[in-house]
């Protein structure tokens, strides 16, 4: 919130402290959110005061034109920010402008004028059935203690196996072992689902906390760094850079690429998409719909690679 007190007047900023306050407990953002929110909010007052030549206050927040708002948006295409980092700026500044006009502070249409720039539509990229088992089991030939290969292998495990988000791998906790045939995971927006959980995956889980070297209980969490402290998703990243090496599999193959290996698998042999966007976590069914892309893609590979006509 520091720099939001560097790049606005009191009011604004007091505002805006409001507004993050208000999307952590109201709309339960993430931590992850609400700093890139506030980051995005202060780039955008730290570029008013220089344009406006003061930092900004309500009365001028009020005032702005779609033109001062255009030369926002040139500024930064000019430091050549990706379109993705720009759409999640101007999404940032339309909440903070919806949250002064729900408060009665500013009324300014202005921002509803301008537009996020389109972006390309990602396709989640998933290993193939034979990579995705590799990977857990290439988890056995790293160069490290037996209990974090033990470690590493049930982390992939619940990925791949359980399709769970890293975070939520890594905020399983004592209290949750030995796991059932199910379990509940807490994931983004605090949206509780409960996840099926496979007899293997569920051994893999069990062997890690028998050889673990640090003993926890109750709400301490399960998976552990080299030093008994919380596993850093770094770490995680790491381990996977050192698998796919080890497999010669592409830079996508990351933890992530193991979740959507979850769900693209789960389709191709016949699942449905509501099921699987309750499996997921997605708030909204388009978010799953993306992996029919992926399917459809796989679909065309086969199709090209075999059919007589396609090879001719």
């Amino acid at each position: 919130m520091s720099d939001l007190a560097l790049s606005a007047a009191p009011d604004v900023a007091a505002a805006a402290q409001d507004w993050l306050a208000w999307l952590g407990n109201e709309r339960r953002a993430s931590k992850h959110t609400l700093d890139a929110y506030g980051r995005d909010l202060a780039i955008f007052l730290s570029f008013l005061t220089r344009h406006l030549g003061a930092p900004a206050s309500l009365e001028a927040l009020g005032g702005l034109k779609p033109f001062d708002l255009r030369a926002f948006l040139a500024k930064r295409g000019a430091e050549k920010i990706s379109r993705t980092s720009l759409a999640r700026e101007l999404s940032a500044l339309r909440g903070f402008f919806r949250h002064l006009d729900r408060e009665g502070l500013v009324h300014n249409p202005a921002i509803a004028a301008i537009r996020s720039p389109k972006l390309p539509r990602s396709v989640p990229k998933a290993l193939n059935q034979d990579d995705a088992l590799a990977a857990l089991e290439a988890t056995n030939d790293l160069d490290q203690p037996a209990w974090m290969k033990a470690r590493d292998q049930a982390l992939f495990a619940l990925l791949y196996g359980a399709g769970l988000r890293l975070a939520e791998a890594l905020s399983v906790k004592h209290a949750d072992l030995p796991l059932g045939d199910a379990m509940a995971i807490t994931g983004k927006g605090g949206k509780t689902r409960i996840v099926p959980i496979l007899p293997l995956v569920a051994q893999a889980v069990a062997d890690y906390a028998a050889t673990c070297p640090y003993r926890g209980e109750g709400d301490s969490l399960l998976f552990v760094g080299a030093r008994g402290g919380p596993l850093n998703p770094g770490v995680v990243q790491r381990q996977m850079r050192r698998v796919r090496t080890l497999l010669g599999l592409p830079e996508t193959a990351t933890p992530h690429a193991l979740r959507h290996s979850f769900a693209t698998h789960l389709l191709g042999s016949g699942g449905d998409l509501r099921t699987i966007q309750e499996l997921l976590g997605h708030a909204s069914l388009s978010t799953t719909q993306r992996y029919t892309a992926v399917d459809e893609a796989s679909l065309m590979r086969t199709y090209n690679a075999a059919h007589p006509r396609a090879r001719g």
